[in-house]
C-alpha cells in the first residue's frame, strides 16, 4: 500500500489511504461505544477494556505492515483485531462470548484472535506477548523470510521483567520484531507519576542496542510514519525497533473503573479530547480539500450500520455447546 506523506501538506494522490484511515479510527470508536452500551446492559461479561482514544495507534502502526507479518496485543486489543481485517460481527460476537465469535466464545474480550490473519493476540497477562513475539521474531529469523513481527503493549509491561529480557534478546540476536509502547499515561490505573517514573527507570536500566523512536500517538499519520520506518529496518536488517506512542485513553482502565477513575480529573479529560485522533484527521483532510462534510457524513453512516449489524449478529449468535471445550481455539 502506498505510504502517506508526513509534510506540511498532504500528498493528494493518497486522499484514498487517508480517508482509509480515517474510517478505520471511526470504526473502532463507534465499535468500542456499542461494546460499551452492550456491557452495560449486561450483554458482555467479564473485563472488558476500551481503546476509546487511542485509535490512531493501532490504526498507523498495521497500515505499515504486510499482510504476512504477526501481530501481538494486549488485552485493550479490539481495535487492533478490527484493524488487521477481523469482521465487527466475528468480534462482537466474542465480546458476547457466542459461539460465532473468533475464538467460538471462549476467549472473550481479552483473548481476540486470528490465526489466519496472523493475529496471535489479544493476551491477559500483563507484558505477557512480549517474549511471544520475539518468538516469531527468531522463527523469521531460522526460516530466513523477510516477514516482521509487531508487538503492542502498554507502559505497565515496562515494570515487568519479561519486557526488559525479550528486547535484549531482540537486540542480541538481532530479531524482527517492532516493540510498540502505547504509552496512555496510566497503566493499570497508576498515577501519572508512576507510570512516568517507571519508564524512567527502563530508559535508564537498558543495556541493549536498539533504536527508538518517541511519537505522538494522537496522530495517526505520525505513527503509521515512524512504524513504517521501523519495519523497514526490521525487513532489511533484521534489527529490532521499540517506539512510544504518547496516547491518552478517554475511558477508565476498563467497564470496572469509573470514567475519570479516581486518578484524573474531568478537566484534564477534556483537554486532552482537544486533540482527538479522528477530528485532528478529519479537520486536516478537510482543510487541504481532500474530504467534505458530506463524505464524511457517508463514511459515518456506513461504519454506524456495520456496526449495529455487529451488535445483532452477536446478540443472534449461540452459545457454545459444552463440547466446544475441547475443539480449536480460534475460527478461521
Amino acid at each position: 500500500m502506498a505510504q502517506p506523506a508526513t509534510a506540511s501538506h498532504l500528498d493528494a494522490a493518497q486522499a484514498d489511504f487517508y480517508r482509509h484511515l480515517l474510517r478505520q479510527m471511526l470504526l473502532i470508536r463507534r465499535f468500542e461505544e456499542k461494546a460499551g452500551e452492550a456491557y452495560a446492559q449486561g450483554k458482555i461479561g467479564g473485563f472488558c477494556h476500551l481503546y476509546i482514544g487511542q485509535e490512531a495507534v493501532a490504526v498507523g502502526a498495521i497500515a505499515a505492515l504486510r499482510d504476512d507479518d504477526y501481530v501481538f496485543a494486549g488485552y485493550r486489543e479490539h481495535g487492533h483485531a478490527l484493524v488487521r481485517g477481523m469482521s465487527p460481527r466475528v468480534a462482537m460476537a466474542e465480546l458476547f462470548g457466542r459461539s460465532d465469535g473468533c475464538s467460538r466464545g471462549k476467549g472473550g474480550s481479552m483473548h481476540l484472535f486470528d490465526a489466519d490473519r496472523l493475529f496471535l493476540g489479544g493476551h491477559a497477562i500483563v507484558g505477557g506477548s512480549l517474549p511471544l513475539a520475539a518468538g516469531a521474531g527468531f522463527a523469521i529469523r531460522y526460516r530466513d523470510t523477510d516477514q516482521v513481527a509487531i508487538c503492542f503493549f502498554g507502559e505497565a509491561s515496562v515494570n515487568i521483567g519479561a519486557f526488559h529480557e525479550t528486547l535484549n534478546m531482540a537486540a542480541l540476536w538481532e530479531l524482527p520484531v517492532v516493540f510498540l509502547c502505547e504509552n496512555n499515561r496510566y497503566g493499570m490505573g497508576t498515577a501519572l507519576e508512576r507510570a512516568a517514573a517507571v519508564w524512567d527507570v527502563y530508559r535508564r536500566a537498558c543495556s541493549y542496542d536498539m533504536a527508538e523512536e518517541t511519537v505522538d500517538g494522537m496522530d495517526v499519520l505520525a505513527v503509521h510514519e515512524s512504524t513504517r520506518r521501523a519495519v523497514l529496518r526490521a525487513r532489511e536488517d533484521k534489527a529490532p525497533t521499540l517506539i512510544e506512542a504518547r496516547t491518552y485513553r478517554y475511558m477508565g482502565h476498563s467497564m470496572a473503573d469509573p470514567i475519570h477513575g479516581h486518578y484524573r480529573t474531568k478537566e484534564e479529560l477534556e483537554e486532552q479530547k482537544q486533540q482527538d485522533p479522528i477530528e485532528k484527521l478529519r479537520m486536516r483532510l478537510t482543510d487541504e480539500g481532500l474530504l467534505d462534510d458530506s463524505q464524511f457524513e457517508v463514511m459515518a453512516q456506513q461504519v454506524q450500520g456495520e456496526v449495529e449489524d455487529a451488535l445483532a449478529f452477536a446478540d443472534q449468535s449461540p452459545n457454545p455447546e459444552p463440547d466446544e471445550l475441547y475443539t480449536e481455539v480460534y475460527r478461521s
